[in-house]
């Protein structure tokens, strides 16, 4: 955990930026304002409290049950700064958005599925932003779930349990080949296949990447 002691206070005439990070996606969900004092308050409760210019001594989710409890405090190198992974119980947003960085342009672009697709997507809404390739895939895999008619071998897939048990054994074969092989590049293509029909089969099947990241915590 941070140290209290090592952080510049005076930069900021009394306080420090405080970035939020979800610890299981890494998404971005808020940047706000802590002093000494709603530090020395997260330490104490293993939740998040910040400094607000009109709330003042603010515990986050006090009100909403929206709480994050702290997973870790990380000060940057010139102690001015503070980064906060947490667990969420609820939205970041005062808007009611999972994070306070909403998408401001309709969409992020995706992709199918690299050499067996190619075609890519726009994901619709204001959805908060995508912590990374793996989740970005995943909203896209969730846009064409919601377009029965949309084109695609992404839908292809979703509409056929047979093609999509198929494949995953199919790329499964070639990862493991190019794994005997030594061929580390194409290694690393047949796993971002294997990997991307792996997701379309576990949302055909009622789940989502967020269900593997809360696996691996678990197991970590």
């Amino acid at each position: 955990m941070c140290d209290l002691e090592a952080l510049d206070f005076t930069k900021g005439n009394g306080l420090v930026t405080v970035v939020t990070q979800d610890h299981l996606t890494g998404e971005v969900l808020m940047v706000a304002h802590a002093d000494r004092e709603a530090l020395a308050c997260t330490l104490e409760t293993g939740e998040m409290h910040y400094r607000s210019r009109t709330r003042g001594l603010w515990h986050k989710g006090a009100t909403s049950g929206h709480i994050q409890r702290v997973v870790s405090l990380t000060a940057d190198c010139d102690g001015d700064a503070v980064l906060a992974r947490v667990r969420v119980a609820g939205p970041a947003c005062h808007t009611g958005s999972t994070s306070c960085f909403e998408r401001v342009d309709g969409g992020a672009a995706g992709r199918d599925a690299g050499r067996d697709a190619g075609r890519d997507a726009r994901v619709g809404g204001a959805d908060a932003v995508a912590a990374d390739a793996v989740a970005r895939l995943d909203a896209t895999i969730v846009a064409r779930m919601a377009t029965p008619t949309a084109p695609g071998y992404t839908r292809r897939l979703l509409d056929d349990r047979n093609l999509r048990l198929k494949k995953l054994g199919e790329e499964a074969g070639e990862l493991i080949a190019a794994c005997a092989d030594g061929d580390a590049a194409r290694a690393a293509e047949e796993a971002a296949d294997l990997l991307y029909h792996a997701l379309v089969a576990l949302r055909a099947a009622g789940g989502g990447w967020d269900d593997v990241r809360r696996v691996l915590d678990r197991r970590a």
